[in-house]
């Protein structure tokens, strides 16, 4: 007995240890976690450590109040406040719809890949699914072979397709792509040419339509963004020689011209041929490495200054005369924020965000608990779906009430499956996708749906975030209807706590003034000269066609936006924001001396704030002894280690 009541007890210490409860409101409890987050949110400097804690503590607690007190007047359901709940979990849910440890791996390796680029040499022999089997092996010697010439080390590229081509009676294409970067080209052809070594051939490499072979001939440093213009003069894609040099005689023509001094946008309208960037002074997009042929970028690269000109470059559209406008350096830091977050936003937009997806999914699928019901046989689950997909209708099925998957506590049946099945078939009319692959989109799309309709039980961060938004309303709501309003509007309330407390209402040092708030300095200028010839401030606002906002009333002198001494009837000089240019000046009417007694009007806004905290105070009273506070001092120790 003895032992049982000892391991009683020791499992009700492990679990109030484990707990962590900071403290209590009535049944109410906040643990330890819930406040660090709040607290470290919204924390201020303080070297006292104790007692930022216990101000804070002090806080919390009574905002846990007034929204307990809101959840009594059941202000939760109030529709208004509802759709704004949802309006915000629609906002910031699809922030949490990721794997943020895989996009921050994709991103860095996105920036590190993006210090260099690659000079790639690329070789591929086309392939199809409708090839024999006996010219698929066939493809794959010949790509075998071409990786054996080139570890060789011969560099006689095009020989080698040639002579290989004609070997197999297959093509085989050699293709300089010039120098890559991240994201010049595809995703899997990036993992393997950033996998290669200075004059390393990568293995054959298969996709769906040919075999690939990459070679690093050469790297450097990244050379950044190039924004230029350009004067373009065509020749037809069939140019005889003839043509070609005679387009190349006025292209140096063109570049005599410029050279002598003709201005570079003129010429662009009178000799440019390129349609697309005539109307923009020959402008082109900014660009990086592998937007234009290798020969194009290089000429570009090899332009030192702002402004300097290219001899004309040939290239299979003509020849090319570029002005360089401007030269941006890659990013080397990750301090630059700007730069990073656009990286982010092109890794998220790529086909390599993919492989975060997929870590994702797979993470999601073990959350919600994932099982596939066994006793489905696939050739129930894919031949009943084969039979929709072709008569793009639904029958009665074996499987229909039965459950092909299910999650933590949702099943899906065999209708649901086919009834996707079918509207999927009515909605394209033509596809690839097999009923096996169609059934992986389907679990995919219902397991991302499941797990974003329950993200509460999955992220702690969402569970969080979405229950700050909701008690920050509720409480605006409460505070709105037991403080602001009711202070507001109760006027006999508000007249009797200023008569028991006229003592704090009264005048700094202060001054009846006009303050006229113009929309620059020389519209203040002239209306300060008007006020100095008598005319009124209500005149010269209304004759101003709206540059000119005047307002007269009593303020402290210190709230007045001068720095000079003031004396009655002076007009001050136009002070000038350095913001948006506007500017503003005083006219003195009349100088008060300090501690007058304000009247109730004067008062007012002061005696409101005054009396919403003190209607404040007491109700916060009330809902202390309704629902106690005991803080459990010794996991508040705990904070300060």
């Amino acid at each position: 007995m003895k032992k049982m009541s000892f391991l009683c007890i020791m499992l009700l210490s492990a679990s109030q240890i484990f707990s962590q409860t900071l403290f209590t409101y009535g049944a109410e409890a906040v643990s330890k976690d819930e406040f660090l987050r709040a607290y470290n949110k919204n924390k201020t400097p303080d070297s006292e450590k104790e007692r930022s804690y216990r101000e804070y503590l002090d806080l919390y607690a009574k905002f846990k109040l007034k929204v307990k007190a809101a959840k009594e007047l059941r202000l939760d359901t109030l529709q208004q406040l509802q759709s704004d709940i949802d309006g915000f979990r629609t906002q910031v849910e699809e922030g949490y719809m990721n794997d943020d440890k895989g996009v921050e791996d994709l991103v860095n390796e996105a920036f590190n890949r993006s210090q260099k680029e690659i000079h790639v040499m690329h070789f591929y022999v086309p392939v199809n699914t409708s090839m024999t089997t006996a010219d698929s092996l066939k493809a794959i010697k010949l790509i075998e072979q071409a990786h054996d010439e080139l570890s060789k080390g011969r560099e006689d590229y095009a020989g080698i397709a040639a002579e290989l081509s004609a070997q197999y009676k297959m093509i085989l294409t050699a293709s300089d792509l010039g120098y890559v970067t991240a994201f010049s080209v595809p995703y899997e052809y990036e993992n393997i040419v950033y996998g290669l070594k200075p004059n390393e051939i990568s293995n054959p490499y298969r996709t769906k339509k040919a075999w690939h072979l990459f070679k690093n001939i050469d790297e450097r440093k990244n050379s950044g963004k190039w924004k230029v213009a350009q004067i373009l003069l065509l020749f037809p894609p069939d140019a005889t020689a003839e043509q070609r040099e005679h387009v190349k005689q006025k292209a140096d023509s063109v570049y005599k011209l410029l050279e002598g001094g003709a201005e570079f946008i003129g010429m662009v309208k009178k000799f440019s041929e390129d349609k697309v960037t005539l109307n923009a002074g020959g402008e082109l997009p900014e660009f990086s490495t592998g937007k234009y042929s290798l020969n194009f970028e290089k000429a570009v690269f090899a332009l030192k200054n702002d402004g300097d000109l290219s001899k004309p470059i040939l290239t299979s559209y003509g020849y090319h005369i570029v002005k360089r406008l401007k030269h941006t350096p890659s990013i080397f830091d990750k301090s630059d924020e700007a730069a990073m977050y656009d990286l982010k936003q092109k890794v998220q937009q790529d086909t390599r965000i993919n492989i975060a997806k997929a870590k994702f999914l797979k993470d999601v699928l073990v959350k919600i608990n994932y099982k596939r019901n066994e006793a489905v046989k696939d050739k129930d689950l894919f031949g009943l779906a084969d039979s929709v997909l072709k008569n793009k209708e639904l029958v009665k099925t074996s499987i229909d009430k039965l459950p092909v998957f299910s999650f933590s506590d949702k099943t899906i049946k065999g209708a649901d499956w086919l009834g996707y099945v079918k509207e999927y078939a009515q909605n394209n009319t033509s596809t690839d996708d097999s009923a096996k692959g169609l059934f992986e989109k389907y679990v995919n799309a219902k397991a991302f749906e499941y797990y974003r309709e329950n993200l509460e039980k999955y992220s702690v961060d969402f569970k969080y975030q979405m229950q700050e938004f909701k008690e920050g309303n509720m409480l605006f709501e409460v505070m709105e209807r037991n403080v602001w309003s009711k202070a507001a509007n109760d006027s006999v309330g508000l007249k009797k706590y200023y008569t028991a407390h006229q003592s704090k209402y009264l005048w700094e040092a202060s001054a009846d003034v006009v303050i006229y708030n113009c929309s620059d300095s020389e519209v203040a200028e002239i209306a300060a000269v008007e006020v100095k010839k008598g005319k009124s401030w209500k005149t010269i606002a209304e004759e101003s066609n709206a540059t000119i906002q005047a307002d007269s009333g009593r303020y402290e002198l210190t709230q007045i936006p001068v720095t000079k001494v003031l004396t009655e009837g002076l007009v001050t000089k136009p002070i000038v924001s350095v913001t948006d240019g506007t500017a503003s000046f005083v006219q003195v009417i009349k100088l008060y001396p300090a501690n007058q007694q304000r009247n109730f009007e004067e008062a007012r806004g002061l005696v409101i704030n005054d009396y919403q905290n003190y209607l404040e105070e007491h109700w916060i009273e009330s809902l202390k002894k309704k629902y106690p506070i005991k803080i459990n001092e010794s996991v508040f120790k705990t904070l300060l280690k």
